[in-house]
C-alpha cells in the first residue's frame, strides 16, 4: 500500500451505509453448492506457497522497474499459463507496459512582473514548467456544477488559470451548491484539487495556480523531504508539450497576481507578465501491469476486476530488503489463489456469467501508477462495461490498534458509489464466511484517507463500484520485518475465500450492479 504522499489529483467520495438487504436475491442452491466447493479450494498451505517465494529475498522487494519487479511479473505470467488462464490483450502478451519517468525535484523560479519567486518557497511545483504570458486568468474558486460556473464567459484556451480554496456562499451564509449550511464536494482538502485541475484542464487551460493556505503546508513539507533526501517523482511519461502544469502558492505570491484574492470573487483576466523558468530532469523507467483474464459465458463484454498490486518498496540504503509480505504479496497470492478457484469452476462448465479480469499493477507505492494508467490511458476492457473492482491490499495481518474478533476485514469504499454492492457485499458474508466487517476506515472523515491510497481510486472516480478489502497497518509496514513468516495464513484464506464469494457473486447475477451515487 502506498504511503499518504501528495497526490495532486486525488479525490474524495463520501457516503456511508449499513443497509443489508439486496435488490436481487443471491445464487440458487446449485450454484451455491459450486461456489462453495471453488471457493475451498483456496487454502492456507497454497497461499503460503505462493507468499513464500513471491516475498522472498529474491525478489529484492520488487521496487518498480527494477530488477525485483521483474522477477515478480514473470512469477505471475508462469502462473497464469499453467493454470490455462489467457492473457487479457489480444496478442496474447500478460503484460501492459506502463511508461514512466523518475521527475527530479524541479528548479528555476516564477517571475511575476518582473519579480522573481525561486521554486520552494512561496511558489511550488513538482515538475518542469516553462514559458512566457502576458495575461493570467483568474477564475475565482474555479468551480462548475450546475447552473453555477466560474468560468461562464470566460477564455481560458492555452492560459494559465489562478484559482482559489473554497466555495461560493449566499447572502444568507448557505452554501450556494447546496443552498444549506452543508459544504460540497469542492470543499474536500483532498477531492477539490484534482476536480479544479481536471475541470481547467477540460477548458484548455495550460495550467493551474491553486491558492489553498490549508494544503500549501502539506506541498511545502513534501518539497523539503525530497530535497533533502534528493529523490525524484516517479510518475507517468506524457508528452512534455501537452503536459498540464500546476503550482501551489501561499498568500504571498497570490496577492502578487491579485491582491484582493481572499475577499474577490469576480472572475476575469489580469493583465501581467508570467515567465515560468522551472526546469527538472527526468530518467525513464519501464515497468510493467500483469492482466489475465476468464471470458464469461453469458455477458463475456461485461466485466469485473480483482485487482492488486505487484510492487513494494525495493532495498533500503544499508542493503535491507523490504520483502512486503502483506503490502501487497498478501494480495498478490490472494488474486492468484481467486483466479484458480474460478478457472476450476469455468473447466467444470460452472463458469461466471461475466468476464473476470486479475489485473495486477505495478507502480502502486510510487504513486497509483498502474493502475491510474490502465484506467486513464490503456483500458484493456471498456471502464463503461467494468462492472466493478475489488482491490486487495494488506490482507494477511492484525491491525494491533483494533479491538474486537481477529477473523475480521476492514472494507472501504462499497457503499461509496453503490448501494447494490454494499448489500450484496453484506449478505455474501453473512451467508458464505460470517466474518466481522469492519468500516472504521470508510468514514469520510477518516484522517488516514485509505480510500485514496490504492489502487481501487482509480476506478472509482470513473463511478465504478468498488471494494478494498484491508486488514490495517502495523509495526512492519513499509519495513523489512514485513516478512512471510508473520502471515496469520487463516485469516488470508478467509478474507480470500470471501472476496472470491463476493466476486463470484457479481459475476453470476442477473444484471449489473446499479451505480445509484455517481459522482460526475
Amino acid at each position: 500500500m502506498k504511503k499518504f504522499i501528495i497526490v495532486i489529483t486525488g479525490f474524495f467520495i463520501a457516503c456511508n451505509s449499513s443497509q443489508k438487504t439486496v435488490s436481487e436475491p443471491l445464487n440458487s442452491q446449485k450454484t451455491e453448492v459450486s461456489s462453495i466447493k471453488y471457493a475451498e479450494s483456496i487454502t492456507e498451505a497454497e497461499l503460503k506457497e505462493h507468499l513464500y517465494t513471491y516475498a522472498s529475498d529474491e525478489f529484492e522487494g520488487r521496487e518498480t522497474g527494477q530488477p525485483g519487479q521483474k522477477k515478480a511479473i514473470e512469477y505471475l505470467k508462469a502462473y497464469y499459463q499453467k493454470l490455462g488462464i489467457p492473457a487479457a490483450k489480444k496478442n496474447g502478451d500478460y503484460f501492459q507496459d506502463v511508461p514512466l519517468e523518475l521527475s527530479k525535484l524541479p528548479s528555476g523560479s516564477v517571475d511575476v512582473n518582473g519579480k522573481d519567486y525561486p521554486i520552494g518557497e512561496h511558489i511550488l511545483t513538482f515538475s518542469a514548467a516553462e514559458g512566457n504570458y502576458k495575461e493570467i486568468v483568474y477564475a475565482g474558486y474555479g468551480i462548475e456544477q450546475g447552473e453555477y460556473s466560474d468560468y461562464k464567459n470566460l477564455d481560458v484556451s492555452g492560459k494559465i488559470v489562478l484559482v482559489k480554496y473554497g466555495e461560493p456562499i449566499n447572502t444568507d451564509g448557505n452554501f450556494t451548491l447546496s443552498g444549506t449550511s452543508e459544504k460540497s464536494i469542492w470543499s474536500n482538502m483532498s477531492e477539490s484539487i484534482g476536480k479544479r485541475m481536471e475541470l481547467a484542464s477540460e477548458k484548455g487551460a495550460k495550467g493551474i495556480i491553486f491558492f489553498d493556505l490549508a494544503n500549501f503546508g502539506r506541498f511545502k513539507n513534501r518539497f523539503e523531504v525530497m530535497k533533502r533526501n534528493d529523490r525524484g517523482r516517479m510518475v507517468l511519461k506524457t508528452n512534455k508539450e501537452d503536459e498540464f502544469v500546476s503550482f501551489f502558492a501561499d498568500a504571498i505570491f497570490a496577492k502578487e497576481i491579485l491582491p484582493t484574492i481572499e475577499k474577490d470573487q469576480k472572475p476575469r483576466r489580469i493583465d501581467l507578465s508570467l515567465n515560468l523558468k522551472v526546469t527538472s530532469s527526468n530518467d525513464e523507467i519501464a515497468s510493467e501491469n500483469v492482466i489475465a483474464f476468464l471470458e464469461g459465458s453469458e455477458k463475456p463484454d461485461e466485466y469485473v476486476i480483482i485487482s492488486s498490486h505487484l510492487d513494494h518498496i525495493g532495498v533500503n540504503s544499508d542493503g535491507q530488503i523490504n520483502n512486503g509480505a502483506d503490502d501487497d504479496g498478501s494480495g498478490t497470492v490472494a488474486t492468484l489463489s481467486i483466479a484458480k478457484a474460478f478457472k476450476m469452476a469455468s473447466d467444470a462448465g460452472h463458469g461466471p456469467k461475466r468476464s473476470v479480469v486479475f489485473l495486477h499493477v505495478t507502480g502502486e507505492e510510487k504513486g497509483l501508477l498502474g493502475s491510474q494508467y490502465y484506467a486513464d490511458v490503456e483500458p484493456i476492457f471498456p471502464l463503461e462495461k467494468t462492472v466493478a473492482d475489488l482491490n486487495i491490499d494488506m490482507i494477511g495481518r492484525i491491525d494491533p490498534k483494533r479491538d474486537g474478533d481477529r477473523n475480521y476485514i476492514y472494507l472501504i469504499g462499497s457503499d461509496k458509489l453503490s448501494t447494490e454492492l454494499h448489500e450484496l457485499s453484506e449478505d455474501v458474508n453473512k451467508k458464505y464466511a460470517n466474518l466481522e466487517l469492519d468500516y472504521t476506515y470508510n468514514d469520510v472523515n477518516d484522517p488516514n484517507r485509505f480510500y485514496y491510497r490504492s489502487d481501487h481510486y482509480n476506478f472509482a472516480k470513473n463511478n465504478i463500484p468498488i471494494i478494498f478489502y484491508f486488514n490495517g497497518t502495523h509495526a512492519d509496514y513499509h519495513k523489512p520485518g514485513d516478512t512471510p513468516d508473520k502471515i496469520n495464513y487463516d485469516l488470508l484464506q478467509n478474507r480470500t475465500r470471501l472476496i472470491f464469494y463476493t466476486a463470484w457473486e457479481i459475476a453470476n447475477r442477473d444484471t449489473r450492479l446499479v451505480v445509484d451515487k455517481a459522482t460526475k
